[in-house]
């Protein structure tokens, strides 16, 4: 703090020595004044340097020296040419810099009544006349004016500059947002259909030998898969192409799939040798969006750990419609305990049901696994 104080800015250095300048002359020139009267045009005047660290302090020794020699400068010698000479350009600047800085509500009452105390006993301890009240109090309504138009600018352009920022900040995590979205989705994407052309490519041999005649259904739903993987894939990274050419978020350049497309994901299901049954109850409606395909890659999901993992032979996938949920679940008859554990793919579901303002439950049984996503409809 001492080192910043004993180091002003330029500007104030020069505004210090103009101030300065102008106030001590008239006591030097063109007649010497006591050294009491230049003491204090000093004090009137050289303070100033220092106004911008500590304003109040400054501030009144600047009209203190300015209020005792305008009482006693009618007493001095060729006092007219002196009073005409000598004005309060210290207590000018300290009254800019008062209104222009950010103080409490304390420090700004007792700066403005040491001021207009000062500025009072100025004008009537020595009887001036009515010019010269006109003249002050214009020139420290002026001054005082001018400081709060640049606090008020100040203000503006910090609150700009905030928003600018808090603008930044939001960009920055919808982005992030819509990052976690694709890696998300392609996570789904990947790992069902890849798991779907694995399982198949797997059991490819073993039908060639036992069932040829089943051979081509084996590889056609290899190709589906990956067909419908292509295609997905396609959508998120155009999608993040668009993201990164613009700076932000964009959307997807095609409809995601949603609860429309959840007879074919059965029907791969189906081709990986699980026997699916399907139970909707209530009567299904339009959905929003994101509940439309945060409900498919639940499902979807779901579908992937039961292949992939359980060791399951049937699986049962029920929506349940009411009046303002939807209630997704997919129970399967695998080894149900042993997969508690949550993996990325479980942390996705869980995260997309979050966003949507929903509910994911997931129970273990013996055997099985139910997985129950609760999204908000209404």
């Amino acid at each position: 703090m001492r080192a910043s104080i004993l180091s002003p800015s330029r500007a104030d250095v020069a505004i210090a020595g103009a101030v300065t300048v102008m106030t001590v002359t008239p006591v030097l020139v063109p007649h010497r004044q006591p050294w009491w009267a230049v003491v204090l045009a000093v004090l009137m005047s050289v303070p100033v340097l220092w106004r911008r660290r500590a304003i109040l302090s400054v501030g009144a020794v600047v009209g203190c020296a300015t209020t005792i020699l305008s009482i006693t400068a009618k007493s001095l010698p060729h006092s007219s040419t002196l009073v005409v000479l000598l004005l309060p350009y210290g207590v000018l600047v300290c009254t800019y810099t008062f209104a222009a800085a950010d103080l409490s509500r304390a420090r700004r009452a007792a700066g403005i009544t040491g001021l207009v105390a000062g500025v009072a006993v100025s004008l009537v301890v020595p009887h001036e006349n009515l010019e010269t009240y006109r003249y002050l109090l214009t020139a420290i309504v002026a001054a005082y004016a001018v400081g709060v138009g640049a606090r008020a600018r100040r203000a503006g352009r910090d609150a700009e500059r905030e928003r600018e920022a808090r603008i930044r900040e939001e960009r920055a995590a919808a982005v992030a947002r819509e990052r976690t979205r694709i890696a998300r989705d392609m996570h789904d994407i990947v790992t069902h259909s890849v798991g779907l052309m694995v399982i198949q490519a797997e059991t490819g041999p073993l039908v060639m030998r036992d069932h040829p005649e089943k051979a081509e259904a084996v590889f056609e739903a290899i190709a589906a898969a990956g067909r419908d993987a292509i295609g997905q894939l396609r959508l998120i990274l155009g999608a993040l192409r668009g993201s990164e050419a613009s700076g932000g978020p964009a959307p997807a350049r095609g409809p995601q799939p949603g609860l429309d497309a959840l007879p074919g994901l059965l029907d791969n299901a189906r081709r990986a040798g699980l026997e699916v049954s399907a139970d909707v109850r209530g009567e299904p409606r339009r959905l929003p969006s994101d509940v439309d395909i945060a409900a498919y890659r639940i499902i979807q999901e779901a579908l992937t750990n039961t292949i992939r993992h359980a060791g399951a032979s049937t699986v049962r996938v029920g929506l349940r419609w009411s009046g303002d949920t939807l209630d997704v679940e997919v129970a399967d008859d695998g080894r149900g305990a042993r997969e508690l554990r949550e993996g990325h793919g479980m942390i996705g579901m869980r995260e997309r049901v979050t966003a949507c303002g929903g509910r994911l439950a997931v129970r273990a049984g013996n055997p099985g696994l139910t997985v129950t996503a609760t999204l908000p409809i209404g």
